[in-house]
Order: C-alpha cells, then sequence, then structure tokens
C-alpha cells in the first residue's frame, strides 16, 4: 500500500501598509500551490505580534509603515524568534536602509516590481534555510562593507534614522518632539534612542550627546 503525499505549504505572513500591494501579493503568492498566507498586516507592530502568534515560514516585511518602520519590526520579531525567516520587499534601494535590514536579520532584500519568479524563487529559497539578495542589492551591500572595512575601528555605525535622531536629543528635543519632527511614532523613536545608547555605549541621553560631539557625530548649536 502506498503512502500519501502530503504537499506541506510554505505559509508566508505579508506586512505591507498598502491594500493594493497586500492584495496583489496574496493574488501572486495564491498561484503557488506551495504558498499559503497566513495574514496580512498594515504595521509593524501588528507584523510582529502575529509573528509570535502564528509562527510563519517566512515573512514579507515592508519597510515603511506605521507604528514600527520595518527594520524596527525585523528587530523585534528576531528577538521573539532567532530562527525567524523574514525578506524585505520594499521601493527603497538605499545603501543604509539595505545594511540596517541585513544586519538585522534579514534573510532576503527584494525590491517591489521584482519579477514574480525571483519573488517565488527567493521565498523557497530562504524557507530551505538560504538567503537571497536582488544582484543591484547584493552590489550595493558589498560596496558598503568594502567602505566599512576602510574606516578606523572605534568609528560607530549609526544609521542616517539614527543620526537624525541624535541630532535632535542634542538640541535637546523629548522622545515626543523628535517624534513629531519626524513623523514616526514615540515607540519608534524609544527604539531609535535605546539603540544609539547600546552603540555608542552611553548610560543616557546626555552621555550619548557628550560621545557623539566627542566624536564628531553631531555638533552643538546655540
Amino acid at each position: 500500500m502506498s503512502k500519501t503525499q502530503v504537499n506541506h505549504s510554505i505559509r508566508i505572513l505579508i506586512a505591507d501598509d498598502h491594500p493594493v500591494v497586500r492584495d496583489g501579493l496574496h493574488a501572486m503568492l495564491s498561484t503557488q500551490p506551495d504558498f499559503q498566507v497566513v495574514a496580512e498586516v498594515i504595521d509593524g507592530a501588528e507584523a510582529v505580534r502575529q509573528a509570535a502568534h502564528l509562527q510563519p515560514d517566512v515573512i514579507l516585511l515592508d519597510l515603511e509603515m506605521p507604528q514600527l518602520d520595518g527594520v524596527a519590526a525585523l528587530q523585534h520579531i528576531r528577538a521573539n524568534d532567532a530562527a525567524a525567516r523574514v525578506i524585505i520587499l520594499t521601493a527603497y534601494d538605499s545603501d543604509e536602509r539595505i545594511v540596517s535590514a541585513v544586519t538585522a536579520g534579514a534573510k532576503g532584500y527584494l525590491l517591489k516590481g521584482a519579477p514574480r519568479e525571483e519573488i517565488f524563487q527567493a521565498i523557497r529559497t530562504v524557507h530551505e534555510g538560504g538567503s537571497l539578495l536582488q544582484p543591484s542589492v547584493a552590489s550595493k551591500l558589498m560596496q558598503h562593507l568594502s567602505e566599512q572595512a576602510a574606516k578606523p575601528e572605534d568609528a560607530i555605525d549609526l544609521t542616517l534614522r539614527e543620526i537624525e535622531v541624535l541630532r535632535l536629543m542634542a538640541q535637546g528635543y523629548s522622545n515626543k518632539q523628535i517624534a513629531a519632527q519626524l513623523v514616526i511614532t514615540e515607540r519608534t523613536t524609544k527604539f531609535h534612542v535605546s539603540s544609539i545608547l547600546a552603540k555608542l555605549e552611553a548610560g543616557n541621553r546626555t552621555e550619548a550627546v557628550k560621545i557623539a560631539v566627542q566624536r564628531g557625530l553631531v555638533k552643538l548649536t546655540g
């Protein structure tokens, strides 16, 4: 008697704040017999919650989302589950975005508009434990790593967003004021501040600003 063959589906969570993008991805992924979309979420905070609750096989994560941006959401997801397999699917291809996502643990980085076969391949590759970056993304990442290797050993690698937050901290802005200035949530601001303190090895905001000024990262005005 022959054994019944079970077709295991790759369970996918889609996180994107644009309904047209979510609908399009869902419809496209549904054409593959081994894919199953288990949930769609519209912001980073919900992505973190649903990732923990559903434990999907692969997460497709946008970078620009309310509540928590993609990198912050990715960091939270990986903190909850170090084995989480996340693919960034975004319109942004700046060096800083790519490096931040890969450093946070993204297993793939694709640009919206990538051929559907490329997206399918990325999902299957990441699900099997591999990683996949689009050639243009991989090139930018390698260039950045080469530049980083040429920096002094004591250089501090803050993201562009963290530098923006740090400059406002140096001007005495509160988290609430920083959030309003950068049009992000106060929760995301707190996350960036915590990251800055950790990278600068500072015990508080005042110490962080002092270290930043000494290192030439920011200048005090007035």
